[in-house]
């Protein structure tokens, strides 16, 4: 990283998510990477040497924290609409085999970083099986996870499946650093066998790596876990695969065999009881909540109103833009609060200070980085994120926390810092160039056309 100059960043707002908005505010950020001071302009004085960077018609609060996607995929965007889970399921995994290339998944989370970049995102939790984005994050400049995926259905394939996901792990280590960690993904249920989820467990505790599962998403999975029944489950036994009943729930299953002693971070949990929500809190781990992604599939709305009120930590994730589309967290927060108001019928829930949260300090939570980043106070890292407030259909601001979230959009992301390093400002990047990398992303885009046809 080059040497930090002292900046004085000041803006018409500053949004700490640890406390009111500040008209009018300042952040001092030191050569070191750190905020030094927060709060009113006419309080923090511009130190002998400092830059002052004015902002103007803009709010300055914390990075976004975007706990899950899917980076590898890129390619995929629009490619897959209006198929029912297990249509996309296989697809997506057709395609990808067929079609793709090492190559084309690096460009891929490259290009992924390039739209985090420019919608303000400055942390990414990838779960992936190329462990692409740990290069991607590296060179970018970017904070994140990469959570190497491991699969295996079949109870058989237990000691290859560990091989190739310790042998993975080993190879992304070496992109570890203050910024990037490496971390496990069994994968789901029905690509899963109980065998391997149990031994991914073991693992993660022994060598103290952060773990993500998708968990709880889809009604077939349900049917799949409880009663050895639905969409997935002729595939499997076409494979000699049995499909026993393996649980009461998901959770359950996860809980039974020790997999929620990883405190992961579990990837939607839409279908979830009381029981299972208890089991969640008591274990400690997180939930990643993917409201946009989980409605365009029709599984339904997770019920996050109900795990905050357990004390479950829960982030806010866009999943892969071929479920999604986008990769727009500031989106991500209002449809999320639009829908939760819509499922319980109230309109006081998730207040835009709950979603600047959400998309800030409970991200960091959810990925063990809370004590680091998610909030704007001295002596956390400079993770920032100014939103022009400028344009017409953000003007009048009556109040900028709903301006920013019902009204702003992640194209309207002006800076985006990380450890006080702009990689992004006014529509220039810093750290990557995008145009070598439209190229190979049209390229692969026709070649999965192709596969797909």
């Amino acid at each position: 990283m080059p040497e930090l100059p002292l900046t004085l960043y000041r803006a018409a707002w500053v949004l700490p998510a640890c406390g009111d908005p500040i008209r009018d505010g300042a952040v001092l950020v030191g050569t070191d990477g750190l905020i030094a001071a927060v709060g009113p302009a006419t309080a923090i004085e511009p130190p002998p040497g400092a830059v002052v960077d004015d902002l103007g018609m803009a709010a300055l609060m914390p990075g976004l924290v975007n706990v899950h996607a899917h980076p590898e995929l890129a390619m995929f965007r629009g490619a897959l609409e209006d198929l029912n889970f297990r249509d996309w399921i296989l697809r997506l995994v057709g395609a990808k085999r067929a079609a793709l290339t090492e190559a084309d998944f690096h460009a891929a989370a490259r290009w992924t970083m390039v739209e985090a970049l420019r919608s303000g995102i400055t942390t990414l939790a990838a779960t992936e099986s190329s462990g692409a984005s740990a290069a991607a994050l590296c060179e970018t400049g970017l904070r994140g996870v990469v959570f190497q995926e491991v699969f295996g259905p079949d109870p058989a394939q237990v000691e290859e499946s560990m091989a190739g996901l310790r042998e993975a792990v080993d190879c992304l280590r070496g992109w570890e650093c203050d910024r990037v960690r490496i971390g496990v993904s069994p994968h789901a249920p029905y690509t899963v066998s109980d065998e391997l989820f149990r031994a991914a467990g073991e693992y993660a505790v022994a060598e103290g790596l952060p773990m993500a599962v998708h968990a709880s998403e889809s009604r077939i999975e349900q049917l799949l876990v409880r009663d050895g029944e639905g969409d997935f489950a002729p595939g499997l036994r076409a494979r000699g695969i049995a499909t026993p009943p393996r649980g009461r729930s998901t959770i359950e299953m996860l809980d039974r065999l020790g997999v929620l002693r990883a405190r992961p971070l579990l990837i939607h949990c839409v279908l979830l009881d009381d029981d299972d929500i208890r089991r969640v809190a008591d274990s400690g781990s997180a939930v990643a909540h993917c409201p946009v992604a989980n409605a365009r599939l029709g599984h339904g709305v997770a019920p996050y109103v109900e795990m905050r009120a357990a004390q479950v930590r829960v982030g806010l994730g866009t999943d892969s833009v071929g479920s999604n589309n986008r990769l727009d967290l500031m989106e991500e927060a209002r449809i999320a609060s639009i829908v939760h108001r819509a499922r319980l019928a109230r309109s006081d829930l998730m207040p835009p200070a709950d979603l600047l949260r959400l998309c800030t300090i409970d991200g960091a939570e959810a990925l063990g980085m809370g004590g680091l980043i998610g909030t704007l106070e001295p002596g956390k890292a400079a993770d920032l994120c100014a939103v022009s407030l400028a344009a017409p259909h953000a003007r009048p601001v009556h109040d900028p926390l709903a301006t920013v979230f019902h009204s702003a959009r992640g194209c309207d992301v002006i800076l985006t810092a990380v450890q006080g390093q702009v990689l992004y400002r006014d529509g220039k990047l810093a750290t990557i160039d995008p145009e070598p990398l439209d190229a190979a992303m049209t390229d692969a885009a026709a070649r999965l056309r192709e596969a797909m046809t």
